[in-house]
C-alpha cells in the first residue's frame, strides 16, 4: 500500500482530478486538474511546485565518502567542492547502466545521492574496507521542485537574497523563513523540468511550513501545484531520460539487449575512463575502442506525414496531451534501426517529439527515419528526423 508523503495533507485537498500513481512507494499526484494543460503552462510562465520526496535519497559520510562515490559511480568526486551537484549514472561489473542520480557535496566528508532505485544495498555491498556510513534517508527527507521562470522571485524571500549567488547545479545550506520555526535545510539549483528551478529539501517535520511559504510567497505570481503528467512532457522536451521508460536498469533487464551502456545513453561526457579504478571500468574501455552499438536520440515526426495518414482515414490527428511510454518501431527504408520510447506533444514548441535509441549509424542530426503509427487498427509509418537535444533549452535554466 502506497505512503502518503509529508506535504499529503496539502495536496489531497488540491487534487480534483484524484489522479495518483505510486512512485518509489509513495501516493504522487498525476495531476490536479482532469487534464495538465495549466500545471505545464505555468512551468513554462509563471513556476509550479511538485512533491519530489518519493526520489531515494543516501547519506554518504565518512573520510571515505568520495572514494566510495568515485568506486561505484562513472566520475570521481575526490575533487568536488562542497556545495557542487553532479549528475552522474553507476554501472555494474559489464558496463551496463544500473541507475543515474545526482550527487551534492554538503561538506568534506558528506555527501547525498538520489536516485530512482533502491541502492542502499549496492552502497553498502561496495562500501567494504572503507571508512563511510551509508543511510538511507529517503522517508526522513522531504523535497519540493519549484521550477519555472518565475522560481527565483518566489525563493528569494523565503531564503534569503543569497539566493541570486546560486549557481546551476550548485547547492547551499539554507534557513528557511517560515514564521520562525527554525527549518533548516538545503537548496539545489536542480530540476528535472530543463527550465530555472530549484529543488527545497528538508526534514519531514518542517515540510508543511516550507510548503505553506513557498505558496504563500508564490501566489502574487501565479504559482500552481505540479505533477508528474505535465513534468513527463516537461523532460522529454529537455531530453531526460527515465529510468524504466527510455532504458532498462542493468538489473532488471530479462536479455542482454535490453541493458544500455552510459555511451548508447548519451552519457558519454560523465564517464571519467582516466583515473582509478571504478565498477565497469574494463568494459567500457572495451565500448570506446569498438565505439557503441546504439545511440540515445531525439526525433521530431513529421507532423504533415502524420495529419496526411489520419486524413487517409477521414480522421483528425488526435495525440494524447500525456506523454506516452509505449515504445514503438523506428525504421530507416523499412528496416528497423531502433525505437522510441516516450512520445509527446509539446504545447510549447507545436511538435511531436520523441526520445528513442538507434544504431548508431543512423544517429547524426538530421538523420531521415520512420516511426510506426498506428491509425484505426493499422500500422503505417510516417517520416521522424534525428533532431538534438534538448528540444527546448532557455537561457534562464542557466542564468
Amino acid at each position: 500500500m502506497p505512503r502518503a508523503t509529508p506535504f499529503h495533507p496539502r495536496t489531497k485537498d488540491l487534487c480534483t482530478s484524484l489522479a495518483y500513481k505510486e512512485w518509489a512507494g509513495c501516493h504522487a499526484v498525476r495531476r490536479y486538474d482532469m487534464y495538465q494543460d495549466r500545471e505545464y503552462y505555468a512551468l513554462r510562465n509563471q513556476a509550479t511546485l511538485m512533491d519530489a520526496t518519493p526520489l531515494y535519497k543516501y547519506d554518504i559520510q565518512g573520510s571515505n565518502a568520495a572514494d566510495l562515490l568515485s568506486r561505484v559511480t562513472v566520475r570521481e568526486f575526490g575533487t568536488h567542492s562542497v556545495g557542487r551537484v553532479s549528475y552522474v549514472c553507476w554501472c555494474d561489473d559489464h558496463g551496463k547502466v544500473l541507475d543515474d542520480g545526482t550527487v551534492t557535496r554538503l561538506d568534506d566528508r558528506w555527501f547525498r545521492l538520489t536516485s530512482s532505485e533502491p541502492a542502499l544495498r549496492w552502497l553498502r555491498f561496495n562500501s567494504r574496507g572503507l571508512d563511510v556510513a551509508v543511510s538511507d534517508v529517503s522517508r526522513r527527507i522531504a523535497a519540493l521542485a519549484l521550477q519555472g521562470p518565475l522560481a527565483r522571485a518566489i525563493l528569494r524571500p523565503i531564503v534569503g537574497a543569497e539566493l541570486d549567488d546560486l549557481r546551476f547545479f550548485r547547492a547551499m545550506p539554507v534557513q528557511y523563513d517560515v514564521g520562525g520555526t527554525g527549518a533548516q535545510g538545503v537548496v539545489t539549483r536542480t530540476g528535472y523540468t530543463g527550465d530555472l528551478g530549484y529543488e527545497l529539501w528538508m526534514r519531514n517535520e518542517d515540510a508543511l511550513d516550507v510548503y505553506d511559504a513557498v505558496v504563500e510567497s508564490g501566489r502574487p505570481f501565479g504559482l500552481l501545484p505540479m505533477g508528474l503528467d505535465a513534468l513527463d512532457v516537461a523532460r522529454v522536451e529537455a531530453g531526460f531520460v527515465l529510468a524504466g521508460v527510455d532504458y532498462t536498469p542493468a538489473n532488471q533487464a530479462f536479455i542482454e539487449r535490453q541493458k544500455s551502456s552510459p555511451y548508447e545513453l548519451g552519457f558519454d561526457w560523465m564517464v571519467r575512463l582516466d583515473r582509478g579504478p571504478f565498477i565497469g571500468q574494463a568494459a567500457l574501455r572495451r565500448e570506446v575502442e569498438a565505439g557503441p552499438a546504439r545511440r540515445f536520440v531525439g526525433v521530431e515526426v513529421d507532423w504533415d506525414e502524420f495529419e496526411a495518414l489520419h486524413e487517409r482515414f477521414g480522421l483528425i490527428p488526435h495525440i494524447e496531451t500525456a506523454t506516452s511510454r509505449e515504445g514503438v518501431p523506428l525504421y530507416e527504408k523499412g528496416r528497423q534501426i531502433g525505437y522510441a520510447t516516450s512520445r509527446t506533444w509539446s504545447p510549447l514548441l507545436k511538435k511531436y517529439l520523441a526520445l528513442g535509441t538507434v544504431e548508431a549509424a543512423y544517429a547524426g542530426e538530421g538523420t531521415h527515419l520512420q516511426i510506426e503509427v498506428t491509425c484505426e487498427y493499422e500500422r503505417h509509418h510516417v517520416g521522424a528526423a534525428v533532431r538534438p537535444t534538448p528540444f527546448f533549452d532557455p537561457e534562464r535554466k542557466k542564468a
